[in-house]
Formats: structure tokens, sequence, C-alpha cells
């Protein structure tokens, strides 16, 4: 990306202004009320689950793969790191730690979480009632249309645009539980379209290919365009740098993304070249 001349004062540039000087100020949270550190705790038990279940499959003669497991709990960990501790610290009072931050929790946790097949651990090793009922919510209505392409990349992309575009950035900054709401928000709906995109866990209304690569080419353009316009309106190095940040680290990250894709579509169509289960007990709705 072109560095970019000094404009005239613009409605935008104020709105900048007004964003660096809500990063500069980060309001003092005693750490046991540090909202980071209460909404990760959910995903601290879903890691200590994950284990618990991983040895208990193990114990049943049907282990669990390590590197899914692995995969699993490093993107757990990702997301932890971004939401409480010094990084999120560094992310509340920094712009480019910010841009990090929501490239960790909305492209590297869940491009790690949704390639360890999550889901498909959670139905094996949960008991055959607590598995039904959650076959039968993934397959209820409601999660087909969170879970279609469109919908998520709307709820993730097109989100950022809105915090970005509004005054709920200078908000979030400015209150530490809707700081942590975001990075959760973030997390939440990365998940969803990585999983959309490319998740490994059986889905039976999976989008086509087509529409697939279509909506995550979007959501790249989308970002391309939102790293340039912030470096655009940015008025410092800083900010430029943190538009940079979002501009080449969500190119690399997406590029991942769409590699994944492509692999699985070939593995999936290629001669010769079944795709192999995950392997485990059927589970009935």
């Amino acid at each position: 990306m072109g560095r970019v001349g000094r404009a005239p004062a613009r409605r935008g540039d104020r709105a900048v202004g007004a964003r660096a000087a809500a990063h500069s100020v980060t309001p003092h949270v005693h750490p046991l009320l540090d909202p980071g550190l209460v909404l990760s705790l959910p995903l601290v038990v879903a890691a200590a689950l994950a284990v618990g279940g991983s040895r208990a499959e193990s114990r049943r003669g049907r282990p669990w793969p390590l590197r899914r497991l692995l995969l699993l709990l490093a993107g757990l960990g990702v997301a932890i790191a971004s939401l409480t501790g010094p990084f999120a610290q560094w992310a509340h009072a920094d712009p480019r730690g910010a841009m990090l931050a929501h490239l960790a929790l909305g492209l590297l946790a869940p491009l790690l979480i949704t390639t360890s097949a999550p889901v498909t651990l959670a139905l094996r090793a949960l008991d055959v009632t607590a598995a039904r009922r959650l076959s039968r919510v993934l397959r209820s209505r409601p999660a087909r249309v969170l879970a279609h392409p469109i919908p998520a990349v709307l709820l993730s992309t097109g989100s950022l645009w809105l915090v970005h575009a509004t005054g709920l950035l200078e908000a979030a900054h400015a209150d530490p539980l809707l700081h942590a709401l975001l990075g959760v928000h973030f997390l939440a709906s990365g998940c969803l379209l990585t999983g959309a995109l490319i998740g490994v866990d059986p889905a039976p209304h999976r989008a086509p290919f087509g529409l697939r690569v279509g909506v995550v080419l979007g959501s790249i353009a989308a970002h391309a365009l939102l790293g340039t316009t912030l470096y655009a309106e940015a008025t410092s190095d800083v900010e430029r740098q943190a538009a940079q940040i979002l501009y080449y680290g969500g190119d690399l990250l997406e590029l991942a993304l769409v590699t994944v894709l492509f692999a699985q579509h070939y593995a999936a169509t290629a001669p010769g070249r079944a795709r192999k289960p995950l392997g485990g007990r059927p589970v009935h709705p």
C-alpha cells in the first residue's frame, strides 16, 4: 500500500482522531473484574473438556487424532490471549495491537478451531442422549441459516466495517466490557464464517463450492478496502501501521483459508481420492 498524502480535514479525519484518543486511555480494571478474563473462562472450560473427551476416546480404544486436539488447543489459546492478559491490554491501548487482536480472534483462532473438528469430538465424547440433542440443535433451521456463508460473512466482515464506520470502536475503548464483548463477537462470527467455508465437521447443508469461493473472495476484497480506507484516513504513523497490519495480515490469513478450501475441494473431487470420514459412532436425530 502506497503512502497517502495529508488531505484537508474531513469528517473521517475527526473520527480517526477520536479513535486515537480512545486508544490513548485505558480504564483501570481490577484483574479479577476484567471482563476479558470472565469471558475467557468458557474457553478454558472448553479446552479442559476437549482434553478430557480426547482421553475418554483413547480409553474406549478409538483415540482422537493428536493433531486435531493440538489445533483446537492452539485456537483456544490464541483466543484467550487476545481477550485477557498482556497482549489484550496492549490491544486495548494501541491501534496496532487492536488490529492484531482482531486478526487473531476473527481469522487465526477460527481457522485453528474449525480445522480441529470440534463438533465431531463433542458428538463422540458425549453420551448418546446429549449427542442427539446437540445434533438436533445443529440441524435446526436457525443453525442452518447462521452457518450459511452469506449470513456468516455479513456477521463477520460486515460487522468489522460497522465497528469502524460508527462510534462503536471509540465506545469499546472507553468500556472494557464492550471491548471484550466485541472480541467474543469477532471470535464467534469468525468461527461461523470459517466453518461455513472450510469446516471439516459433517455438514448436511454445505454450500456449493462456487458460492464459498465467491464469499471468501468478497471477504478478502472487503478487508483490503477497509485497510486501504483506514490508511488513507490515518493521522499518525501508528494508525498507518495498524491499517497495514489489517491489510497484509488479513491477506496472509485469508490466503491460508483459501489454500485449505481448494485443498479440500481437490481431495473430495480428484479421481480415486475419496474423503476419509472422521469416524465415531453414528448419531441419530
